[in-house]
């Protein structure tokens, strides 16, 4: 996406390449987007027949962007007589100005001529190009340009229109203009798109506020949420670019869902753009501390959506948590089970945590009284459609043979989990790091049972569970010989033996036996797995290891930040340091927006991160990991009606400061300055 430039307001977005132009595409998501379809695949501008070139592009916006151009192709020399100047924003409906200005001290006369299109493809089949089986027309009325698609009850459409008359067709529109000495001729575009219908629904809806939500409201809206969020100085450049970078991202990726009616944070651009269960729950641990208003829509989502049936195609089961939720065509006549799709071993868990770890943090005990059903059947899941095999482990394998995913943990790519040789164990798997979320999520049960529920007796039961799996866990993936646990364990028990980023998830759950902790964090520090700019996926060593196979070597930022954390639980501070230090130095090199990804290659290699090259960004729990490195680094742990601060700022960082956190407290300060190694102290897990 290095030479690609993108906007975006919720779900919606554009991506275009670095002229504003938009070709079609079925490789990459090029194009205007909104809920799942492309409402524009082609929006190309040419002048006087020429296609032009940008000459500087202003995107430090994330809804907004201008392009100065210039036609033909750029040369050692360039003296030319005329320039554009184009200027878009995105507020529920899309919005372009162009600009034409003439240099010259003669009038001249131009043709500007916009060629435009819709393919409406489905997110899903850019990936995979499927023959459409709708059918598509074009009308034309006054100034207006409008594309529609039908299929039976699916119905899209997008309509262009100008503020200048021109000649407008069926394939764009042409204007012949004349401007006079050094003048300027503008029009304005306006692209409204609407969603009609779904899975033979009868509903209409215009995009959220198309039409009504212009440049000032979008301005107005993120600034309020970024007022609100903690002030932050320092005196480490990269920590405060990534610290607003990520505050400006999280306002620009919350959308408003058009069948649940409440604003969400979308996974991530371009694939990405909607809710998504594990994403928006980890996101949500991440930003709790910061602005924790934005968790209680997705919890409540999240348990409202919770599987109450069998259904094979949907791999929804009674009281699992939600993967996906798409609203395109291939959503609504089932050609793709995510309407939604239930395919993840780890929401139900992480569902429990997240429940807890929010009322810890705000004291917001009717939340908790709220989604009580909601947790005690995500607790239920755990013990019984989640243990497959029925030995105490949660396992996963898809019965949607055709369209399910085979891998439902966060690594959910065919090749993320493999023994150390490189060979793909066969299904179901019990991946480690799902052990510890249902360690973490029976004990963190436990406390809202006693503490809200009035039921003492469950808690106990979850408590005794917990520490009967840690001691199993403990035992049957622990790989003596190597000192670290394995991966996961396949179908007929046996250790699944690669050395993964995942045991550091393990670490954040608490699952780990106090006595092994030190062994996991050579480990995760060790050159295996530590690249210098972080932790990669897999040891470079491994049969798969690859530094830019997506989870096979490369970093990713969000997988860092739990580690961080997961550190910081055991106490190892200084460590935990470290990951900050190089998520922060790795993010100087991406203007302050972490990425999805980044390649796994040696820091000794490269004067800087590599890049992933179709890495999502900006991506929510890449967005939030800035956030999580703070609140580590600050050592901000909520222990009742108090927040309790233990800074460990690693070394050359300076002076952080943190001021008005919010909680169950009110709002308080945070302090630290960087320490030696020798400060570093560890508690108790």
């Amino acid at each position: 996406m290095t030479d690609l430039v993108s906007i975006l307001d919720g779900n919606t977005f554009l991506v275009s390449d670095r002229r504003g132009d938009i070709e079609p595409s079925f490789d990459f998501p090029t194009g205007l987007f909104s809920f799942d379809t492309r409402f524009l695949s082609t929006w190309l501008l040419t002048l006087n027949g020429e296609r032009l070139h940008a000459l500087s592009i202003d995107d430090a916006e994330s809804y907004r962007t201008r392009f100065f151009l210039a036609p033909g192709e750029p040369t050692h020399y360039l003296d030319a007589k005329v320039s554009v100047i184009r200027s878009r924003a995105i507020g529920g409906s899309f919005h372009e100005e162009l600009t034409v200005l003439n240099h010259s001290g003669d009038t001249v006369e131009f043709t500007l001529r916009l060629d435009i299109g819709a393919d409406f493809a489905d997110v899903f089949e850019i990936k995979h190009a499927r023959q459409k089986k709708g059918r598509t027309t074009a009308s034309v009325n006054g100034n207006e340009l409008r594309l529609t698609y039908r299929r039976e009850a699916f119905h899209r459409e997008v309509a262009i229109t100008t503020s200048e008359p021109g000649e407008i067709d069926v394939a764009g529109m042409t204007f012949r203009i004349r401007i006079g000495r050094h003048g300027e001729w503008t029009t304005r575009l306006h692209v409204a798109t609407v969603v009609y219908g779904a899975r033979g629904e009868d509903i209409r809806a215009t995009l959220p506020f198309a039409g009504s939500r212009d440049v000032a409201t979008i301005m107005a809206e993120q600034n309020e949420l970024i007022e609100r969020a903690p002030k932050l100085g320092c005196d480490c450049e990269p920590l405060a670019t990534a610290y607003r970078c990520s505050l400006n991202d999280l306002a620009a990726l919350r959308y408003e869902s058009i069948a649940l009616g409440v604003r969400l944070l979308a996974a991530g651009l371009p694939w990405f753009m909607t809710l998504f269960g594990r994403d928006s729950i980890f996101t949500s641990l991440q930003v709790l501390p910061f602005l924790p208003e934005l968790i209680p829509p997705t919890l409540q989502i999240l348990a409202g959506l919770q599987g109450y049936r069998l259904d094979d195609f949907r791999d929804e089961e009674p009281g699992k948590i939600l993967h996906e939720l798409r609203y395109g065509e291939t959503a609504g006549f089932e050609e793709q089970p995510h309407s939604p799709y239930y395919g993840s071993a780890d929401t139900t868990p992480l569902f429990v945590i997240l429940v807890d770890e929010y009322e810890r943090w705000t004291g917001d005990s009717q939340l908790v009284l709220m989604l009580e059903s909601a947790v005690r059947g995500a607790l239920e899941w755990i013990d019984t459609y989640g243990d497959l095999l029925g030995t105490g482990y949660i396992w996963y394998q898809t019965r949607n043979q055709e369209t399910g995913l085979p891998n439902q943990c966060w690594k959910d790519s065919l090749d993320s989990i493999s023994y150390a040789d490189g060979r793909l164990p066969g299904f179901p798997r019990a991946t480690c790091e799902l052990q510890g979320y249902a360690y973490d999520a029976k004990i963190r049960g436990a406390r809202l049972a006693r503490a809200f529920w009035n039921d003492p007796e469950y808690a106990d039961r979850l408590e005794r569970e917990a520490a009967e799996l840690k001691q199993r866990f403990n035992h049957d993936f622990w790989i003596p010989d190597r000192e670290y646990y394995a991966l996961a364990l396949d179908a007929d028990g046996r250790q699944v033996d690669a050395l993964a980023s995942n045991i550091g998830h393990l670490l954040w759950s608490g699952i780990v036996d106090e006595t092994r902790a030190g062994r996991i964090v050579e480990h995760l520090l060790g050159p295996r797995l530590f690249s210098g700019w972080g932790v990669r996926t897999l040891g470079d060593d491994q049969g798969r290891y690859n530094p830019i196979g997506y989870h096979v070597g490369t970093v990713w930022p969000f997988d860092n930040s739990i580690i961080a954390w997961g550190l910081w639980r055991y106490g190892y501070r200084e460590e935990a340091g470290r990951i900050c230090d190089a998520m922060l130095s790795a993010s100087h090199y991406f203007d302050g927006r972490l990425p999805e990804a980044f390649a796994g290659y040696e820091r000794s290699l490269t004067e800087y991160p590599v890049r992933y090259p179709t890495a999502c960004s900006p991506q929510a729990w890449s967005t939030g990991t800035p956030l999580l490195l703070l609140r580590v680094m600050l050592g901000l742990e909520p222990q009742g009606e108090h927040l309790i601060i233990d800074p460990y700022v690693p070394e050359g960082m300076g002076r952080i400061e943190l001021l008005d956190i919010p909680g169950r407290w009110g709002r308080v300060d945070a302090l630290g300055r960087s320490r030696t190694p020798t400060d570093a102290r560890r508690p108790n897990p």
